[in-house]
């Protein structure tokens, strides 16, 4: 008996040792775990979404791409998928399954493996709050306790929201709302069962079950998903053969890559310094945009198509020898170009995209790049002129003229460019480096014409003898006053566009002449929300007059010339009015041509990086007019034909484009020209 006695007390002693060990054990594991209080302010990273002026998703900024959702916006079926595929008896037990422990337990025993599978989705979600993912007993142990708190702290409701916005479904993508985005282009509510089913299917493991990954697995993930729900009785056998017939069609994750890269690349960068990367990567911003993502996808398809053919057809040459042979592996670099896109009403930009590919290059030549326009500066010119009373009808003398550098300024030095004709003594005194004899395009000069011929048919002697008349420095606060922010030489070599200037800015400046001398500065972000739908930000147009209505508008009808009978005359495939000017620089290293119509503005640069020539006669009439007309006829397809508004005080009449005089009824070189009221001419041409 006595013996007896003392194995009891031998007994009771072991299991009060065992009992303050599992005591003290437990003590530690819960002095250690983490506090979950953090969840009553809980705030998971989020995406912050760019959107375009009509509200579509452009992209999407993130670490980790969620969307939260309340639970009563995500369908009954995604909930009781993800129940019965990941934890059946989630609303009755208490955190823990403890049979699924205990059979979890077994199996990882009898094949010697770490401790895995069993867990709830109450314990998946303290795992995924609190703990690492390194499969180890002790993390299983700290898992289960924490799913206790949870579970005491807060309701299964809670708790299955929680789970549904925090699970990782591959790819980035955090939450059920931001992976009925990412595969199927879809809010989780509007998603179907087989839809949904494939989505809970990912859960155990995204990346192997992943349709992008692979789509055989997918659909069999899918299936057992179904299974588990129709053994649950959450749908009938019917509803489960339907989802299986139904094939497995996801969204391309190429769909919005390289989606308007640049023009994003600019949001970001305002952004990040308005914000910071916090904010922009984790805050949700909600960002509202000027793009127009239809014309921005039209401006990509239109510039890549038209430099392709340019690529095409320079290798074509580049592999002909003049006997007939062949060069064997002569791969030309490829061409880079750029178009911008601006509602001169507001300045907002409409699509942007500058350069080939934001992947090999994130330099953006629309914004970034400092270029010398050619031609494309010439308006300045007359837009000086003509605010300082010349007329289309002003006589200008188009013919061949040196001129010499006298450290200050380019001065006439004779008007013919033989130089003989000069006393020798002069010439025997100059330095031959500083003379300059500009040349016209073609190399063709004819004598007296008008200002309005000149400008159309873009003539190089008559802009330096035009410029030389104004004085440089006036055209240059013409440019300037225009929003051109670079350095402007103020030297006659102005006229021909010899100074470098940033595409956005004169793009910008022809806006000026669309908007009737209103001057608005361009910009690409309208509105910033923050997560909770507060406005941090919000950009209205920049209003500045400039430049008269009228001075604009007797431009802007020069300008349309251009394209009809002129260097931009490839626009009248456009069918539709419009104005604009061609740009080349020398040995046609820059090839430009910016046009408008009433409500848009665009430019289109096409050239190297590195300054080689594009090759003979590549003017921008042949190379970027192609690219502006094909992009605007397409942009403005579903718009109206607009005539541009014509202000009060000007007046209209019939001249003689060869002597700028009123024109006879049977004079054949008749053209109705634009005149601001009383500059009109008043005598008859007798030509």
């Amino acid at each position: 008996m006595l013996e007896n006695l003392n194995k009891n007390n031998k007994n009771i002693t072991f299991l009060v040792i065992a009992f303050l060990m599992f005591i003290i054990v437990l003590w530690v594991f819960l002095a250690d775990l983490p506090s979950i209080d953090y969840l009553e302010t809980y705030s998971p990273s989020l995406t912050t979404k760019i959107y375009d002026i009509n509200n579509e998703l452009i992209n999407e900024l993130f670490i980790e791409k969620r969307t939260i959702v309340p639970l009563s916006d995500i369908p009954v079926d995604m909930q009781n998928a993800v129940i019965a595929s990941e934890d059946t008896s989630f609303f009755r037990h208490w955190g823990i399954d403890s049979t699924g422990i205990i059979r979890s337990l077994s199996e990882n025993l009898l094949h010697g493996r770490t401790m895995q599978g069993g867990s709830t989705i109450t314990m998946q979600l303290a795992r995924g709050l609190f703990l690492s993912r390194k499969k180890t007993y002790v993390r299983k142990i700290r898992e289960a306790l924490l799913a206790l708190k949870l579970e005491i702290n807060y309701s299964k409701e809670e708790i299955l929201e929680l789970y549904l916005n925090q699970i990782f479904l591959g790819h980035d993508i955090y939450g059920v709302e931001a992976a009925a985005r990412g595969y199927f282009g879809k809010h989780i509510n509007e998603l179907t069962l087989p839809e949904l089913t494939m989505i809970a299917g990912l859960i155990p493991s995204p990346n192997r079950y992943s349709p992008f990954n692979d789509l055989n697995m997918a659909f069999k993930r899918r299936k057992h998903v179904l299974s588990r729900m129709r053994k649950e009785g959450f749908i009938t056998e019917k509803e489960e053969n339907e989802a299986n017939a139904v094939p497995i069609r996801v969204e391309s994750r190429e769909k919005i890559r390289n989606q308007a890269s640049y023009f994003l690349e600019w949001i970001r960068q305002q952004l990040e310094e308005n914000y910071g990367s916090e904010a922009i990567y984790k805050g949700g911003l909600e960002v509202y945009t000027t793009l127009d993502l239809n014309m921005q996808k039209i401006a990509q398809q239109m510039l890549e198509i038209n430099l392709n053919n340019f690529d095409g057809s320079k290798q074509e040459k580049a592999e002909e020898l003049p006997e007939g042979g062949l060069v064997a592996e002569q791969k030309p670099k490829k061409v880079q170009g750029g178009l911008l896109a601006i509602d001169p009403k507001t300045g907002q930009v409409r699509a942007l995209v500058g350069g080939r590919d934001f992947q090999e290059s994130e330099f953006d030549r629309m914004r970034q790049a400092k270029r010398q326009p050619g031609s494309a500066f010439k308006p300045f010119i007359y837009i000086a002129a003509i605010e300082n009373g010349y007329t289309p009808s002003n006589i200008l003398v188009d013919s061949p003229a040196a001129y010499y550098n006298d450290v200050i300024n380019w001065k006439l030095l004779s008007n013919t460019t033989n130089l003989s004709d000069l006393d020798p003594a002069i010439v025997k005194k100059l330095d031959p480096e500083k003379i300059w004899i500009p040349h016209n395009y073609d190399d063709i000069y004819d004598g007296s014409i008008t200002l309005r011929d000149a400008l159309v048919y873009s003539k190089n002697a008559c802009a330096i003898k035009l410029l030389d008349k104004i004085r440089p420095i006036t055209a240059a606060y013409y440019a300037e006053k225009m929003g051109i922010t670079t350095y402007i030489e103020k030297t006659l070599s102005m006229a021909l566009g010899a100074s470098e200037v940033l595409p956005i800015e004169i793009t910008s400046a022809y806006c000026i002449l669309a908007n009737q001398g209103i001057k608005t500065k361009p910009y690409s972000i309208i509105c910033v929300k923050d997560a909770d739908g507060n406005i941090l930000e919000e950009n209205l147009p920049q209003e500045e007059e400039v430049l008269s209505p009228q001075s604009c508008y007797v431009l802007t009808h020069l300008l349309m010339e251009v394209c009809k009978y002129g260097t931009g005359k490839y626009t009248n495939l456009l069918r539709r009015p419009c104005a604009g000017k061609t740009g080349t620089t020398d040995e046609c290293t820059d090839a430009w041509f910016i046009g408008f119509v009433p409500n848009l503005v665009c430019s289109v640069w096409v050239g190297y990086d590195d300054n080689t020539t594009l090759g003979d006669k590549q003017t921008g009439g042949v190379v970027a007019a192609p690219i502006w007309t094909d992009f605007m006829k397409a942009a403005l397809a579903n718009t109206p034909v607009l005539n541009f508004p014509v202000p009060n005080g000007i007046t209209f009449v019939k001249i003689d484009t060869k002597t700028g005089l009123l024109s006879l009824e049977d004079n054949e070189n008749t053209a109705l020209e634009a005149y601001i009221k009383g500059t009109e001419p008043t005598k008859y041409s007798m030509k």
